[in-house]
């Protein structure tokens, strides 16, 4: 039996002094300076989650503002900030973050690793990414939250004389940091500590889809930078990167902005691509169709998605070479995203369909994401892009492709893997109420907006008079919107009810074919008792079936699959059985140093004191995480970890 490092209560090491690193392992203190990233991947699910609801209540006031002509909900200004969170909150703080907890949690399970590359980065990421949230929220009751679309365009965005859009220019630079070292994280980690054997193309697709997508945060969030100081600077230090009166160009925050933005979508919709390509094969029990065809699609659209940005500028009046040019390269890039989707369907043709919850949100992911895409090729023709672009048309489009797709392939990875997370299995029932609620609600609040935008509704309005002939469709969509908050409130039950129930009593529940399965449900701290040695694709898959005379699958004798160590392979895994693991140790400076980053953002609105005390608490907290030993210098106790027991 391998044996871990593990230390008692909380205390500090005499030798260690201030650098000395914490030494609990449970409790809530422990969850402060964890840097295990898999409690990281939680913390961020979680975090996530919590926003999920502030920006569903954000969208249901909305809904009901524009339920009838005439709202008087909430004012125009207040309409404004809300409209402006809501699509801040569900990009930066919901899709985001909820693809960075699967990432964390799965990406060293799937690839046979016992952590990130770098532990202690990854908890800063997640601190820097809930101040940098927790600072744009605070806005509400600083004089206003951002007011000037979640898209920032200029001039709005500089002449508003108040500090809303300065929150929104300062937090999105904060969630900017923890969303980029994130991305250098799990990059250095899927190149550098895969499993012995485990080839770049015997990588799960999820694994694969989060490569691509941390190759477009590293690329395409600088871009987004320069725009938000140039934005800030504008504003608050009278510069003139945006005044059309003084030289500047407006236009230019435009192609800032949506150079990051289309990219951006596909870091939104990638990772959920990824899951349904992994939820599919195990619920058709066969191989993913075109593995190599899928992933390579994946890389395809990650690449080409920095060539379509101006089709969100058609009627900026960029020229006929230039619209025609990304007319084109828009066409194009559905051709990837078709190949996948006609793989994912291959995948099903002829498969012993298990029609459980995961399976039901990862098809629904497939059919709302065919009509987000459909509506999105009509904004490749010029013409049609001129007269759907300011109009609820173009709201339906990426409704359906951020919350029919992502949305829906989150909640699809949500109840795949919540057994192996929480060692429990949601209720499969209720998670089917859930989905046919969700999805029904879903297309009662989206697919109106369709037919609204064709009527000539434009967005971004807060009302609107009785004889535009908008009434009907509008309190449709409103019905609708809070049917999905039944079916969040059906999910958040089903959470509740599973984690009072007692334990999963298997590690794989699903018959799934992947590394993450090959250990206890919840893993251990250090993951896998031997690192695993990878001869296939779907290497779990293979070590439980093989192939009989009759072409048939047959269960594999125990003993007797591929995942017998072939002479040399526990050397090439670095571990062997009835070593001691060491796992690096919890961190109290990941936090101190993120902490800096809103007390600076604070000092930068409201005192200079604020942000000598914000860059001094910054310095502080990488002077300590500098200098702090790489594990505790006292002794720790060898004590061998029974399989599932909580790290």
């Amino acid at each position: 039996m391998a044996t871990v490092a593990r230390e008692g209560p909380v205390e500090r090491s005499p030798r260690g002094g201030i650098f000395a690193r914490p030494s609990g392992t449970t409790g809530w203190w422990s969850w402060v300076t964890t840097v295990d990233h898999k409690r990281i991947g939680i913390l961020y699910g979680a975090t996530a989650f919590v926003f999920f609801l502030v920006g569903g209540l954000e969208a249901l006031l909305i809904r009901l503002q524009l339920a009838r002509p005439g709202g008087h909900v909430v004012t125009a200004d207040e309409y404004n900030q809300i409209f402006t969170m809501h699509g801040l909150t569900m990009i930066f703080l919901v899709v985001m973050p909820l693809s960075a907890a699967f990432f964390n949690y799965l990406v060293p399970l799937m690839i046979g690793a016992r952590d990130v590359a770098f532990p202690r980065l990854n908890a800063f990421s997640y601190w820097a990414f809930l101040f940098g949230g927790m600072f744009t929220y605070s806005s509400f009751v600083l004089g206003g939250a951002p007011n000037g679309g979640w898209f920032g365009y200029a001039p709005l965005s500089t002449e508003y004389p108040a500090h809303n859009m300065d929150f929104y220019a300062l937090g999105l630079l904060m969630l900017g940091i923890a969303s980029t070292v994130s991305a250098v994280n799990l990059f250095v980690t899927i190149i550098n500590l895969r499993a012995p054997g485990m080839s770049m193309f015997r990588m799960p697709v999820f694994v694969w889809m989060t490569l691509v997508v941390q190759f477009l945060l590293v690329f395409a969030l600088p871009i987004l930078t320069i725009g938000l100081v140039e934005l800030f600077f504008d504003r608050r230090f009278g510069t003139h990167f945006f005044q059309a009166g003084a030289g500047g160009d407006p236009v230019l925050w435009q192609h800032f902005f949506w150079l990051f933005g289309h990219p951006e979508v596909y870091i939104l919709i990638l990772p959920a691509m990824g899951i349904v390509s992994e939820v599919l094969p195990v619920f058709a029990r066969k191989p993913l169709f075109g593995y190599p065809v899928v992933v390579m699609s994946g890389i395809a659209i990650g690449i080409m998605g920095f060539g379509v940005w101006a089709h969100h500028m058609f009627a900026v009046g960029l020229g006929p070479w230039a619209n025609s040019a990304f007319a084109i390269s828009t066409m194009l890039i559905a051709v990837p995203t078709g190949v996948k989707i006609f793989n994912w369907i291959a995948t099903l043709w002829g498969g012993q369909i298990s029609f459980k919850a995961p399976f039901l949100f990862a098809v629904g992911f497939i059919a709302m994401f065919i009509i987000g895409g459909l509506s999105g090729v009509t904004h490749a023709v010029v013409p049609a892009d001129y007269q759907q672009t300011d109009t609820y048309y173009i709201v339906a489009h990426f409704h359906y492709v951020l919350f029919g797709g992502s949305i829906f392939g989150l909640f699809a990875g949500i109840y795949y893997w919540f057994p192996k997370i929480a060692g429990r299995m949601l209720s499969d029932a209720l998670g089917k109420v859930h989905f046919w609620l969700m999805i029904i609600g879903f297309n009662l609040t989206f697919g109106p907006f369709h037919i609204l935008g064709l009527q000539g509704m434009p967005r971004r309005i807060y009302t609107y008079p009785a004889y535009a002939g908008w009434s009907f469709w509008n309190m449709v969509s409103t019905v609708g919107s809070f049917l999905i908050a039944a079916s969040i409130a059906i999910f958040i039950f089903n959470v509740v009810r599973t984690m009072r129930g007692a334990r999963l009593g298997q590690a794989d529940p699903w018959d799934a074919r992947t590394l993450e399965w090959t250990t206890t449900s919840p893993p251990p701290a250090h993951n896998f008792e031997e690192i695993p040695v990878v001869h296939y694709v779907d290497e779990f898959w293979h070590r439980k079936y093989a192939e009989g005379e009759d072409g048939r699958l047959a269960p594999v004798v125990a003993g007797g699959g591929h995942d017998d160590l072939v002479p040399g392979d526990e050397q090439a895994g670095g571990h062997g059985s009835g070593h001691g693991i060491h796992m690096p140790s919890p961190s109290y400076f990941p936090l101190v140093s993120a902490l800096g980053l809103p007390i600076l953002s604070y000092g930068i609105l409201y005192s200079p004191i604020l942000v000598i005390d914000g860059v001094l608490l910054l310095l502080a907290g990488l002077f300590g995480w500098a200098l702090e030993p790489s594990a505790e210098p006292e002794p720790a106790t060898e004590e061998p970890i029974e399989p599932g027991a909580e790290g």
